[in-house]
């Protein structure tokens, strides 16, 4: 606690009665009185500050010169890696758009309204906006926002589960759609810095930077379907970023952002994006037909790059598919645990396979039911390696 107050009322005790102070009360009232009375004459007679005033006038200069050190400076030339993200940013932010979805959704109280939102991009200049599958699956409505936020509504006109891709058309003019440059991703490199442009909990237009932390990655989007193939980024990708495209630094899309790994549900560094070549192969058979009919090996695939094998790994096999009727041998595990390297498609109809981009996009000028020359490569990598060609009649995959 501290000790009680003394007010001035209060009777001084005899430890505080300081009888000097008493006999000098007299002489410093004048004084006040007389410091006063100088100060009005000064101001009404325009004098400069008397004598006793000189540190007031020394404060005041002080401040001034303070107040002129706060002025605000010219801020000096970005350095060449900032002016490069800023221009990246303006050239591209038009581009992406706000998807947001309403549904009525039916439940044990009857019908529920649900809203959901995610990111988009302009494909081309007729109004076709890309996404991912999950942003407008299950949804009746689709609204789009444009950078300049304005709005559209939207109809899907085509997806794709097995690799999380929808295509949505909007009716704006012209001049207000943006097509993005579609760049290549198999020659991608682990390190080289990259760009999210999103939406990430509706907070529109966002960018984040990072770099490609790895590549060939297996990812099972949330239809169930497995995709191979995978661009993995730093780069921060949070709820909201989902369809959104991920640029090079040449301001080129080489994914559409998709997914994240985290315990919390927030970005934690490890996001995933479908890689660019995946998208040129799809992309236009959704818009001009509503669907992708692709033909299958029958087997489930790993890029090579990820393991520095040249090819495309054979994971996995169908059971009755194509794969399998032709001989094809997957990863196996041995007894104490070791992994058995299978087979490693290298080539199709002549044409090397050394990714899965490769891969895909020489199965896209083959149908189902179509028989196909198929190049494995077996043994342990390198100079034991051996090679053989077998025939393969593709399938029409399943359902997933």
């Amino acid at each position: 606690m501290h000790p009680a107050a003394t007010s001035p009322s209060d009777p001084p005790t005899a430890s505080s009665a300081r009888p000097t102070r008493a006999r000098r009360l007299p002489v410093a009232l004048p004084a006040l009185v007389v410091g006063v009375v100088l100060g009005v004459l000064a101001s009404r007679t325009g004098l400069g500050p008397v004598e006793g005033h000189a540190a007031l006038a020394g404060d005041e200069g002080q401040s001034a010169a303070a107040e002129a050190s706060r002025k605000r400076t010219a801020r000096p030339p970005l350095d060449p890696a900032e002016q490069r993200d800023v221009d990246l940013f303006k050239r591209n932010a038009p581009s992406v758009v706000f998807v947001r979805t309403m549904a009525q959704r039916m439940t044990f109280f009857g019908a529920q309204s649900a809203e959901g939102a995610g990111s988009g991009f302009m494909w081309d200049d007729r109004g076709h906006i890309v996404t991912n599958y999950h942003v407008v699956d299950g949804a009746q409505r689709f609204i789009v926002r444009l950078a300049d936020q304005t709005e559209y509504e939207g109809t899907v006109v085509g997806a794709d589960p097995h690799n999380d891709l929808a295509v949505i058309r909007i009716d704006a003019p012209k001049d207000k759609l943006r097509p993005v440059t579609v760049g290549g991703s198999d020659d991608l490199q682990v390190g080289q810095r990259v760009y999210a442009i999103g939406n990430p909990f509706g907070l529109d237009h966002t960018l984040t930077t990072g770099i490609v932390s790895a590549l060939g990655r297996t990812m099972e989007a949330m239809s169930g379907a497995t995709i191979s193939g995978v661009i993995q980024t730093d780069a921060a990708i949070n709820p909201g970023n989902s369809g959104g495209p991920l640029f090079d630094s040449a301001g080129r899309v080489i994914g559409i952002n998709t997914a994240i790994r985290s315990p919390t549900g927030a970005s934690a560094g490890i996001g995933f994006a479908v890689p660019s070549d995946i998208l040129s192969h799809i992309v236009p058979q959704l818009i001009s037909s509503g669907r992708v009919i692709r033909p299958t090996l029958g087997i489930r695939s790993i890029d090579g790059r990820q393991a520095g094998i040249r090819g495309v790994i054979v994971a996995d096999i169908v059971p009755g598919g194509p794969a399998e009727e032709a001989g094809l041998k997957p990863v196996t595990q041995g007894r104490r645990g070791s992994i058995i390297l299978g087979d490693r498609i290298i080539a199709i109809a002549g044409r090397p396979v050394l990714t899965f981009g490769d891969l895909q996009r020489t199965l896209a000028d083959f149908k189902p039911g179509q028989a196909v020359e198929v190049t494995v490569a077996s043994g342990p990598p390198g100079d034991e390696e051996r090679e053989r060609t077998v025939k393969i009649t593709l399938g029409e995959p399943g359902p997933r």
